[in-house]
């Protein structure tokens, strides 16, 4: 997969910038931060320090989820915004297309996750001695298919949405590593950080930032 990365080259699209913070809208298909080896230097992080030199990263999307990324500008941001993920203060926000249509239309998955170190960076489900997850999920529509779904993680595991997604048996539309058959033949993973909700390192006022879905 690695010989394969050619991320898009679009412009950096900010949707908020002041003198601690900077949102922006990450496209799919590009890494966060750098890989291993120089083919996989091209990332969001590079691209958002090229703009801002002063720019200090704060947590990461996987590489072919899109949307709302944060940034911090100072070392202070940083630390606040560090310890608002580390004591999950914040408020995260996704939208999916997954496969097939839930019985349901709403829930909460709680089931731990581990790294499958076989078929690493790949996650899986494990009682024994997985760490706790938990995901609440709402479908807005459906063609009878396919679904729209719109998730809110309590945790931010490695993969978290997508194996929960899978293990309620609904993966999400174009994920190379989860879904399978007609499930997988998507151009793209259809899963896209729309809303972060934080506050802001200086003063604490609650704060809201949205990029729309482009699926």
């Amino acid at each position: 997969m690695d010989e394969t990365y050619a991320p898009p080259q679009t412009p950096l699209t900010v949707l908020h910038e002041d003198a601690e913070v900077l949102l922006v809208d990450k496209p799919a298909g590009l890494l966060s931060v750098p890989g291993k080896g120089p083919h996989l230097a091209d990332c969001l992080l590079a691209r958002v320090q090229a703009m801002f030199a002063d720019a200090l990263l704060v947590h990461r999307l996987d590489r072919d989820t899109s949307g709302v990324m944060i940034f911090a500008l100072t070392p202070h941001a940083q630390r606040h915004l560090g310890l608002q993920f580390e004591k999950r203060m914040t408020r995260k926000t996704y939208v999916a297309r997954i496969w097939g249509v839930p019985l349901e239309k709403t829930g909460t998955v709680d089931l731990p996750l581990i790294v499958d170190w076989p078929n690493r960076p790949r996650q899986m489900v494990c009682h024994e001695t997985g760490k706790s997850a938990q995901t609440e999920w709402r479908v807005l529509k459906d063609d009878g298919q396919t679904a729209r779904v719109r998730l809110h993680p309590y945790t931010g595991r490695s993969h978290q949405l997508r194996v929960h997604m899978l293990a309620l048996g609904h993966p999400i539309l174009g994920d190379p590593f989860y879904a399978t058959g007609p499930a997988r033949d998507y151009p793209r993973l259809m899963l896209h950080s729309e809303e972060l909700r934080f506050k802001h390192p200086q003063g604490g006022r609650s704060m809201k930032v949205r990029a729309t879905a482009p699926f």
